[in-house]
């Protein structure tokens, strides 16, 4: 995903976090701040130290990265989430993140 669609900066991350909603599942928890005006949507990854080494968690990041790129369609444009990966997404193939990632954003009206 291109730059423009990611949130990068501690500060908008914690504007998420403090004035957005949350759902979560067993494996993600989302964040989610509606904002006016903005052309598409932007996400942003958390991966813990707890779900591994670096290269343990970039490999979940590119597997969450794919299942969104696979469901941007379908995303809502004027919106800035958060995705948190919860420990079982460690042992899960991408097929079953962009499973159980649709089913946290329905849960979120994302989609």
């Amino acid at each position: 995903m291109r730059k423009s669609f990611r949130v990068k900066k501690e500060k908008e991350f914690q504007r998420v976090f403090h004035h957005g909603s949350s759902k979560a599942n067993r494996q993600f928890v989302v964040y989610v701040l509606p904002k006016e005006g903005q052309p598409h949507f932007r996400v942003g990854l958390s991966v813990g130290k707890k779900m591994g080494n670096a290269v343990m968690r970039n490999a979940i990041k590119r597997k969450i990265r794919q299942a969104l790129l696979e469901i941007k369609p379908d995303i809502k444009a004027e919106i800035d989430f958060i995705v948190i990966a919860r420990p079982p997404t460690s042992k899960m193939s991408t097929e079953e993140i962009k499973k159980s990632l649709i089913h946290v954003l329905k849960l979120t009206h994302v989609i």
